[in-house]
């Protein structure tokens, strides 16, 4: 009689992060039909609120309850380091329960926003390292990857790609990356990102007249090499977005301002200040679901975060990409709309409205192109989970291939 299989998941899940909540939603969705008998548990940044919102157990990924908040005083260094000695051993423990690790989409192999070193890329290298000794399979599914200057992070990327048993990417540039660090990339594949599985509303028929503009917003500084000019590049974005949404309200236009993580709640903020107008309200979403409701009825969307851009392409809404990495202008590019980015570094806020005019003149051509992407994204998915089956849960594949050959 075959075993339940064990399987946890791993990341910065339920840390508000919408989007990294969401590749976890597909890929519990993808559990629950291929595998209903799988146990599943959670290695993660918020257990409680994984517990609550997914109804799985879920622990700590960092001992050390203070591992976000920098460290200035000796015995709060002290206790980071001890921390991070104390999860070689947590993490140990947790894998050698389980007979598979998923790591479900997300950058985990980035640098694209600040990162150090000896945060969650250690905590990656650890888990990976410790799936490579204690024989459980860890697999790294859809993810993104970008090239990284940072030594130390680097090598903890390259290390932890190298000893996972599956690999697969969300776009062609991340396996290019991971292959320039030196991973042998030749049986991984690219598949769409995990939230292209997920359902998603039908989006609301346009009327012929100006409607609502969905705006999705970001507490951008720049990336993990921009430190020495990030508040430049902050300010820079936000007095761009600001003008961008009075001359919307000016022309009478409805703007519904959205967030994909907690963090980005001072940006609506200072939005709301700047531009003292009922036209401009804002939402509280707190799943993909939410902002996917969201922009379904709206005309068209501008975003910055990536799993925003995803929730508009997915309901078929025309979206105006602020991109602040190679993989936004390869999502766009994906999806048929790459004349649509604009750089997040450098808003410029006539640039950016005359990209919008040109964005709503063609939208209902975009819609078409849309709907046929998103049917061949689906089709991928299924692919890999497919794929993920096979290489994962070899007796349940082999178990459905015999029940499949005896169906008359």
């Amino acid at each position: 009689m075959r075993t339940a299989p064990r399987v946890g998941v791993f990341g910065l899940l339920g840390s508000g992060n919408l989007g990294n909540d969401g590749s976890l939603e597909a890929v519990l969705g993808y559990l629950r039909a291929e595998h209903p008998d799988a146990v599943v548990d959670a290695l993660c940044g918020g257990p409680e609120a994984v517990t609550e919102k997914f109804g799985i157990p879920a622990t700590r990924l960092h001992w050390y309850r203070g591992e976000y908040r920098t460290a200035s005083r000796a015995n709060a260094i002290a206790a980071k380091g001890l921390g991070k000695l104390v999860d070689v051993f947590r993490t140990a423990a947790w894998v050698r329960r389980h007979d598979v690790v998923i790591v479900p989409g997300m950058g985990v192999l980035e640098a694209t926003l600040p990162l150090r070193p000896w945060g969650f890329p250690y905590s990656l290298f650890l888990l990976c390292a410790s799936g490579r000794l204690l024989r459980t399979r860890v697999a790294l599914v859809s993810v993104g990857a970008a090239e990284i200057g940072d030594r130390p992070t680097r090598a903890l990327v390259r290390w932890s790609a190298r000893l996972a048993a599956y690999r697969s990417y969300r776009d062609t540039q991340s396996r290019d990356a991971m292959r320039a660090m030196g991973v042998d990339t030749a049986r991984d594949e690219v598949y769409p990102d995990l939230a292209f599985s997920l359902p998603a509303p039908q989006a609301s028929t346009p009327t012929g007249t100006p409607g609502p503009v969905c705006l999705g917003v970001m507490d951008f500084h720049g990336g993990n090499d921009d430190r020495a000019r990030a508040g430049e590049i902050h300010r820079r974005y936000l007095d761009g977005t600001i003008r961008f949404v009075r001359t919307l309200v000016e022309e009478g236009r409805p703007v519904r301002l959205l967030t994909g993580d907690q963090c980005d709640a001072s940006v609506v903020a200072a939005i709301l200040d700047a531009v003292d107008s009922p036209l401009v309200t804002a939402a509280e979403p707190t799943s993909l679901a939410d902002l996917m409701n969201e922009m379904a009825a709206a005309d068209t969307v501008v975003a910055v975060r990536y799993h925003n851009l995803i929730c508009a392409l997915k309901t078929g809404t025309p979206v105006l990409a602020l991109c602040y990495a190679a993989k936004s202008d390869a999502l766009m590019e994906r999806m048929g709309l790459g004349a649509y980015c604009h750089p997040a570094r450098e808003v410029d806020a006539d640039r950016l409205l005359e990209q919008f005019r040109d964005l709503e003149k063609h939208a209902a051509k975009l819609r078409q192109t849309l709907t046929e992407r998103n049917r061949a994204a689906a089709h991928q998915l299924a692919q890999q989970f497919t794929a993920l089956t096979t290489t994962l849960f070899p007796a349940a594949d082999h178990t459905h291939a015999h029940a499949t050959r005896e169906t008359p």
